[in-house]
């Protein structure tokens, strides 16, 4: 086999193959034999029927397309990996000559890695905010703390802002009841505008027992953007009361008997939080740095592949629902067009956060090993509440574990970087990052390159 490589763009190859047709003699062997198990041919037995019966029956050239098929992806390896190439995505392969018994000539024109130069990955200098917890801080972990032990207490008057209103809803659309746009006994918090538009304006002022109807919009669903008559019915009004922060609720929150003893643990812990935020801040601008120090080509199927993938997961998660989409661009306030620009800005920078980070695993030789991959399984299967085994399983039939892998071979190296980096606080103090790794929860090398 003979082959010829040809620069079409910055990170676009054409490759020229020609092959000696002998070379296709285990492609066409395959080919007689798949062929011969489809065909029914009198006097034959299924499977056993001769090339030149089959040549007569089907037609030689059926088999040579059935050969070459079959042959093309193992010769385009073959050339792609004689010139040293890393392709990107699928070729575009294009047979330039086929001459029976003489040779087969084609063409590949893939995508490829661009070539990177990096810089001095040693040394490099990040500076962070500092780590700083503040008695309003304290206070508001105390508040929220208060808030999870309140209790509801029903008052006699009218609905105002932050009560928490039991009701009933009834949805119309020309007088027909919306399918699942009525509800007894809803739960609901006045001012939250957790549900239809309007409803706080319609009910606040209202008493247990009075109804209220309007008119709105609605967001989703079958109706999506149809208006629709709402009658909202008040149960009961309730406030929240909040224990009093004194030493006998100290002891009901937490395992401590003073309300000092949990300041001071509360304190602490937003202390470690802080610290963790801080080596998050240090990874992202080590990566923000790497990445502007950085100049190449980007490949645009790799730029278009993770746009769609993108796209894809936002129009999933609004049920390919046309209108939600257009209600989701609108509570944005962006134009498709907008919208289309920043997730193409967003793609590119993720890619060339990619193509930076495998190319610094390259030159460490970082190797990922069966523990690392099992321990990531594990930790993403409790993200998204999953058995790890069930993950794990979701992951090979999706054929996703080779992405998967990648990534975790980029944190790696990241995290590597980040270890030889000189980190700092506003201040000019040293950062210890292997302190922050050892605390519980993610390490500070998850690489993303949205932050």
């Amino acid at each position: 086999m003979k082959s010829t490589v040809e620069n079409v763009g910055p990170t676009r190859v054409r490759l020229a193959v020609e092959v000696p047709f002998d070379d296709l003699k285990p492609s066409l062997d395959k080919a007689y034999k798949a062929i011969a198990q489809q065909v029914r041919v009198p006097g034959f037995r299924p499977g056993k029927v001769p090339a030149r019966v089959i040549d007569q029956r089907v037609g030689r050239g059926a088999v040579l397309q059935e050969a070459v098929n079959e042959a093309l992806p193992r010769l385009y390896g073959e050339a792609a990996q004689e010139h040293e190439l890393q392709p990107l995505g699928q070729p575009e392969i294009d047979i330039t000559n086929l001459d029976d018994g003489t040779s087969l000539s084609f063409t590949a024109e893939v995508d490829v890695r661009p070539e990177i130069t990096l810089p001095e990955l040693d040394g490099i200098t990040v500076s962070v905010d500092n780590v700083e917890v503040t008695d309003a801080d304290v206070d508001e972990q105390l508040d929220e703390l208060r808030d999870r032990f309140g209790t509801l207490k029903t008052v006699e008057r009218t609905a105002a802002e932050g009560d928490y209103i039991s009701l009933d809803l009834a949805t119309a659309v020309n007088g027909e009841e919306v399918e699942g746009g009525s509800a007894t006994g809803m739960s609901y918090v006045l001012g939250s505008g957790e549900l239809v538009d309007g409803l706080d304006e319609a009910i606040t002022g209202k008493s247990a027992g009075e109804t209220a109807s309007f008119t709105t919009t609605l967001q989703q669903g079958d109706h999506a953007g149809a208006q629709a008559e709402v009658t909202a019915t008040i149960r009961s009004v309730k406030v929240k009361e909040l224990p009093d922060l004194d030493a006998e609720f100290a002891q009901l929150a937490s395992e401590f008997d003073t309300v000092d003893e949990l300041r001071a643990d509360l304190r602490s812990r937003l202390g470690r939080v802080r610290s963790l935020e801080q080596g998050a801040q240090a990874r992202d601008k080590l990566l923000e740095h790497l990445i502007g120090t950085v100049e190449f080509p980007l490949p645009d199927s790799a730029v278009q592949a993770e746009v769609e993938s993108r796209e894809h997961d936002i129009v999933h998660s609004l049920g390919h629902d046309d209108a939600m989409f257009d209600n989701f661009l609108e509570s944005q306030g962006k134009s498709r067009e907008t919208f289309q620009a920043e997730l193409r800005e967003s793609a590119e920078k993720t890619v060339r956060a990619q193509f930076v980070l495998d190319a610094i695993a390259q030159a460490k030789n970082v190797q990922i090993g069966d523990g690392e991959l099992t321990e990531y399984l594990v930790r993403q299967a409790e993200r998204y509440k999953m058995a790890p085994q069930e993950f794990a399983n979701q992951v090979m039939k999706s054929g996703n574990l080779p992405m998967l892998v990648a990534d975790i071979r980029r944190n790696k190296a990241l995290a590597e970087v980040l270890q030889a980096a000189t980190v700092t606080d506003a201040n000019g103090e040293p950062v210890d990052l292997e302190a922050l790794a050892a605390e519980p929860g993610p390490g500070p090398a998850v690489a993303d390159a949205d932050g």
